[in-house]
């Protein structure tokens, strides 16, 4: 329970008008709930002639039940005397109906406050959940499942929105009507509010064994949702594949396995939860007969005093604050159910960014000089990656890494804008360790290409502006025209403005790229780091990309990683990587002559 009081105590004190008026409006309703049943006692007994008349004011002596009934019978004595039984009984009726209509209003002034409170703290709850998403670094999301962490953002969520939050309607209005009505039920009878107190602790021991293990059982239901979560990521993005390998049957046998596991754990969790309101009904019924036996008792063998009349009035009473009860049980089990999604969301929250800030962060205003990797070293788990990495690259020059794959060269790049920090050595911007400086002041002074132009499902317009403030349409069609993506754009049915579908769907891979380009040129950065810009192009989309990476470097720091060695052979050094070591370095005419590793990767893609 401690998770879900953590919540309310970081949600909950921005809707502090909220809170004020739930506890206002539900002490209202519940109050002139009290006051509407109180009218009952009068009517009975004026419609079955047994009142006793008070003719005289009554005085106060101690007991305010008595006195508070007491006081009633005297007015209601005298408007019968003044206007007969029959109208009496009229008016009561009537004043019942005007309490009752009260009551119902201000109930549903308290539920409007909580509502505003309920849609808030969960729209607040989304809300941190993605703003730690995007404060966390790369290494999360290498280590986590994708389909996962969207199952904790939409089911999780939603299910602590069912669970949790549905539950808090129920936890504000029953502990103060529970309070409220037991006080009532005291001064009515405490021998028979004594008598039930002993009954109700056994009610809830039989509840709690009920609900032992729901939180449990609702931890697996989410553990599995979020697997099928990424199995139907992994096969909607991988459809292609499937279809291509006959991998339907593989497909579907797989999934169905897991629906069927979703079945098993989802039917333990409602198997408790639906036993719980049968369960608390019978037991509710039970108890109320044993009340009714004891009462009847007090009244016509122990002659406590109490009478027909005003039992009727503490089991009407009672019969409310039975409800309230059994729906804190059931808020009860909300909150165990919820406990299970909310432990993973907190997996999320809890998480700790090891890119750590200095206090006083600098800021990088220009790019003047070089970027040195100075003896860096790194690790992803337990195996070096790159090994006492020495390299500088000079301002406006331009640097290609090749290596075969796994030898390191997206990882070199990937430490300048610290995706990951090296655990040996550093990397400086004009003699400045980047560790220095503000991460997003940092990441600003860089633009990216990378091999899989990743767009979103927007216009052409949006993606192109993406990370640009206040970016003019006139600017957008300058980084176009200089990425060679204007004509096509122009020729789409809505220019600028037509949207691409999911990652770009509606367009071949040479216009996406071309479209990356022109949103690197737009944010117009110092240094530019082109990851495989090209390799999975045709002939002719590469060269249309070639010629905007062309227009793109021009006159900025590049750091190209490429396969393809046509691609490089006029950077100004190119570094060969093995093993994660700088084995080579030179520019393309001094490495063939050097007739080393770089010379062999030539050879094997037979360029001349």
């Amino acid at each position: 329970m401690n998770r879900f009081f953590t919540l309310l105590k970081r949600f909950l004190p921005s809707y502090r008008k909220s809170i004020v008026g739930v506890f206002a409006f539900n002490l209202l309703s519940t109050v002139l709930s009290l006051f509407s049943f109180a009218m009952i006692v009068p009517i009975l007994e004026i419609l079955f002639g047994i009142a006793s008349p008070v003719h005289e004011l009554p005085v106060y002596g101690g007991d305010i039940l008595e006195y508070g009934k007491n006081l009633l019978y005297y007015y209601v004595t005298g408007f019968m005397g003044d206007h007969g039984q029959v109208f009496t009984l009229m008016v009561l009726s009537g004043v019942f109906v005007l309490i009752t209509f009260l009551k119902v209003i201000t109930y549903y002034a308290g539920s409007m406050f909580l509502a505003n409170m309920h849609t808030g703290v969960t729209r607040d709850l989304r809300n941190s959940i993605l703003d730690k998403i995007l404060t966390l670094p790369m290494s999360f999301f290498s280590s986590e499942r994708k389909g996962d962490i969207m199952s904790r953002l939409s089911v999780d969520v939603a299910d602590v929105e069912g669970s949790i939050m549905g539950s808090l309607d129920l936890l504000v209005k029953n502990p103060l009507a529970i309070i409220i009505y037991l006080i009532t039920l005291i001064l009515i009878s405490w021998q028979l509010t004594v008598f039930v107190l002993i009954l109700l602790p056994f009610a809830g021991i039989v509840m709690g064994i009920v609900g032992k293990n729901l939180k449990k059982d609702s931890i697996e239901v989410g553990a599995e949702q979020g697997t099928l979560t990424a199995q139907i990521e992994e096969t909607l993005g991988g459809m292609r594949i499937i279809k291509a390998f006959n991998a339907e049957g593989k497909i579907k046998t797989r999934f169905h396995a897991q629906t069927e596991k979703i079945r098993d754990a989802l039917l333990r969790v409602i198997k408790r939860q639906y036993l719980a309101h049968p369960m608390s009904e019978f037991l509710g019924t039970l108890i109320i007969s044993i009340v009714i036996c004891f009462g009847g008792w007090l009244i016509i063998g122990a002659h406590t005093g109490l009478e027909a009349p005003v039992f009727i009035y503490y089991l009407l009473i009672f019969y409310s604050i039975i409800n309230p009860i059994k729906e804190l049980s059931r808020c009860v089990y909300g909150i165990r159910k919820g406990l299970g999604s909310l432990e993973r969301i907190d997996k999320i929250m809890n998480s700790q960014n090891p890119l750590t800030c200095p206090e006083n962060p600098k800021t990088i205003d220009t790019f003047t000089n070089a970027i040195e990797y100075r003896g860096v070293s790194f690790r992803y788990k337990d195996e070096w990656v790159l090994r006492n990495i020495n390299l500088t690259i000079e301002r406006g020059k331009t640097v290609a890494l090749v290596g075969a794959s796994g030898s390191g060269k997206s990882t070199l790049v990937d430490l300048l804008p610290r995706f990951w920090d090296v655990q040996e050595g550093g990397i400086y911007i004009d003699g400045i360790n980047v560790k220095d400086f503000e991460r997003h002041n940092l990441r600003s002074f860089m633009g990216n290409v990378n091999q899989e132009a990743i767009l979103f499902n927007d216009t052409v317009f949006n993606n192109i502006a993406f990370g640009v403030e206040n970016a003019t349409e006139a600017d957008v069609i300058a980084a176009a025209k200089i990425a060679n993506a204007h004509d096509f754009i122009s020729a789409m049915p809505e220019g600028y403005y037509s949207n691409i579908g999911d990652r770009g769907c509606k367009l071949s891979g040479g216009q996406r790229q071309r479209i990356s380009i022109a949103r690197a040129i737009l944010k117009n950065p110092p240094i530019l780091i082109l990851d495989e810009a090209t390799s999975a192009l045709d002939t002719e989309s590469e060269r249309l990309v070639q010629d905007a990476l062309d227009g793109l470097m021009k006159n900025r720091t590049t750091i190209v990683i490429a396969h393809r060695l046509s691609t490089v052979v006029n950077a100004d050094s190119i570094c060969v990587l093995e093993g994660g070591r700088i084995v080579e370095r030179g520019t393309h005419k001094d490495l063939i002559a050097r007739g080393g590793v770089y010379k062999k990767l030539q050879d094997a893609q037979k360029i001349s």
